[in-house]
Parts: C-alpha cells; sequence; structure tokens
C-alpha cells in the first residue's frame, strides 16, 4: 500500500482511504463491516474516514468497535462535526469519541462547509472553531480540516476567512474526479492554494457513489487513478463489500501516476457527460446536503445574530 505525507502534519498515511459511511449502511451487516475494517488495515490501509452524522452515528459506533479491538494504533482516525455553534460542535465531538472509543481523535473536520455563511459562522467568537481549539488543548483531537461538496469558491472563501483569523488548516476535503475537471473544478481552483499552504489535500467521491459509473465512459480503477494522479494525499473511497475493497487495494498496489496523455485521454472521454453537473448531483441538487434536511444539527445563530435581526424588525 503506497504511502503519503499528511500535508503540514507530516504524519504517514495510506494512499487509499476507507469511507465511514457505507460502513453503517442498514444493507451492509454488522459483522460485514467488521470484516471491511479489519480487512482494510490487514492489507495496509490506515486512514479511516468517518462523520458524526453517518447513518445516526452507527457508522462512528460500528468503527469504534472494531477500534477498541486492538486496531486502534493502526489507524489515523478522522471524523467530522456538523455544528457551528461552539456549544454544538463541543456536543458532536464528546458524542464522536463516546462512539468511537477512543480518547483522541487524529483529525476533525468542519463538516459540509457548503454555505457562504458557514466559514463566518465557524469563526465566531462563540462559534465551532472555538470548540475544537479547546478540544485540541485539551487532547481530544490533534488536526483541524474542513469539507464542502457544493462549490469550489466556498472552500476559497474558507481559507480566507481562516487567514483573517491567523489560522491555517491542516487539511481540506473536496470531490476529486473526473468530472470535476469539467464542473466547478475543485482540482483546478482549491487544490492549488492548499498545496501553497501544505494543507493535505483530501479526495473523495471519486466515483460519486457510483453515479460516474453510469455515464458509461470511464472504469472504477480509472476513477481512483485519475484522484491518486492529483496532489492528494489521501483519496477516501466507499466500500461496502469485501470486493469493492479489493479493488481499492489493487487499484491503490497497481498504480502509477497517470501521464499527460492518459489524464488528456480521460478528461476528453468523460468531457462531454460531465458539462451539466449530472452526474455530480452533490454540486447540483440538494440531495446529500446532510444539514439541509436536517438544520438542527448546525445549533442555533448566535445570540448576538438574533438580537441584531429583531432590533432591525422592531424598527
Amino acid at each position: 500500500m503506497p504511502r503519503r505525507t499528511l500535508g503540514r502534519t507530516g504524519q504517514s498515511v495510506s494512499a487509499i482511504g476507507l469511507g465511514g459511511w457505507h460502513l453503517g449502511l442498514k444493507r451492509v451487516s454488522e459483522s460485514l463491516a467488521d470484516r471491511i475494517m479489519r480487512a482494510a488495515v490487514d492489507g495496509g490501509l490506515n486512514f479511516f474516514d468517518n462523520s458524526w452524522d453517518y447513518n445516526e452515528g452507527e457508522s462512528e459506533k460500528r468503527m469504534g468497535r472494531v477500534l477498541r479491538d486492538g486496531y486502534r494504533d493502526r489507524v489515523f482516525l478522522m471524523t467530522k462535526i456538523n455544528g457551528r455553534t461552539k456549544k454544538e460542535a463541543s456536543k458532536q465531538l464528546d458524542e464522536s469519541l463516546r462512539r468511537l472509543q477512543t480518547e483522541t481523535i487524529d483529525l476533525v473536520q468542519h463538516h459540509e462547509v457548503i454555505r457562504f455563511e458557514d466559514p463566518n459562522r465557524i469563526f465566531a467568537e462563540d462559534g465551532a472553531h472555538a470548540a475544537l481549539i479547546e478540544a485540541r488543548q485539551q487532547g481530544k483531537l490533534k488536526y483541524i480540516g474542513f469539507t464542502g461538496h457544493k462549490d469550489p469558491h466556498i472552500h476559497l472563501y474558507m481559507l480566507e476567512v481562516a487567514a483573517a483569523n491567523g489560522f491555517v488548516f491542516d487539511s481540506a476535503q473536496m470531490p476529486l474526479n473526473v468530472m470535476d475537471a469539467h464542473y466547478r473544478s475543485f482540482a483546478r481552483l482549491v487544490v492549488p492554494e492548499l498545496v501553497k499552504l501544505n494543507t493535505a489535500v483530501l479526495g473523495m467521491k471519486s466515483m460519486a457513489n457510483g453515479q460516474i459509473l453510469k455515464s458509461n465512459t470511464v472504469t472504477p480503477v480509472e476513477c481512483l487513478h485519475y484522484a491518486l494522479s492529483l496532489p492528494t494525499s489521501v483519496v477516501i473511497t466507499g466500500v461496502d463489500s469485501m470486493e469493492i475493497l479489493q479493488q481499492a487495494l489493487d487499484a491503490a498496489r497497481t498504480f502509477h501516476p497517470l501521464t499527460a496523455d492518459e489524464t488528456a485521454k480521460i478528461l476528453s472521454e468523460t468531457r462531454s457527460a460531465a458539462l451539466r453537473g449530472e452526474f455530480e448531483l452533490f454540486k447540483t441538487t440538494s440531495i446529500y446536503d446532510s444539514t439541509a434536511a436536517n438544520p438542527g444539527q448546525l445549533g442555533e445563530e448566535p445570540e448576538r445574530v438574533r438580537s441584531a435581526v429583531q432590533g432591525s424588525r422592531a424598527r
């Protein structure tokens, strides 16, 4: 399994990461999820992805049981929180720690930064970032990042707001796939800025939960090899069977950076299908927006904001 450096953290991680969402699906039994996780680590994969909101906490609970059973020291553990207020973020982080059955999470990321107001709420005095900084001081986490899947310009704004607050993220997670190159491209707009900052690039949705494969323009291995050829520290992929896990492991072991001609060929074959965003529904619809379906996960607007709004209405 090829290893890469996780940006400014200096940590060594597997080029392929195991996505946590699929592990908690009802169609994936607990025993199968257990087998997948154990086989992944035994196969050299050491980056585990998860999130507080995946399958109402079931993904973290299942992962926690495996980590407790002798695998914690072999895994670089990442999870995400949706809360935007300090209070809500702290609550969610503590719940994740309990579910994952660990005292420290290696990387915690602000999840679903998909609105232009998200960075301002996160970096407010009583925002979620204050909770993560405090948790880092308490030893509950080591590194801090953020994720998003909607628009690269929102990622750039998150970096801008962070810089204005004197902070540089350890990681940023985004969709990186053969379709992204043609439509609202994170690879073209965001990745170069992260490289400048030495912020780890975490790729996700290399196959968009199988949607990209429905375009009949590219194979699963080509999808993974394309994402691995970008300056990614980790390419996170969803696994719901032992066969899909083996596919991911084989893709990593047979990987070689795509040549310019190989990349041009893949992009030429996918261009027409990609132009309308129909195979990247996370960019063009709210189907993948957990916080849109569950706005309460974000926490209430800060008191100062609500007071300001009420005051303006009174006038």
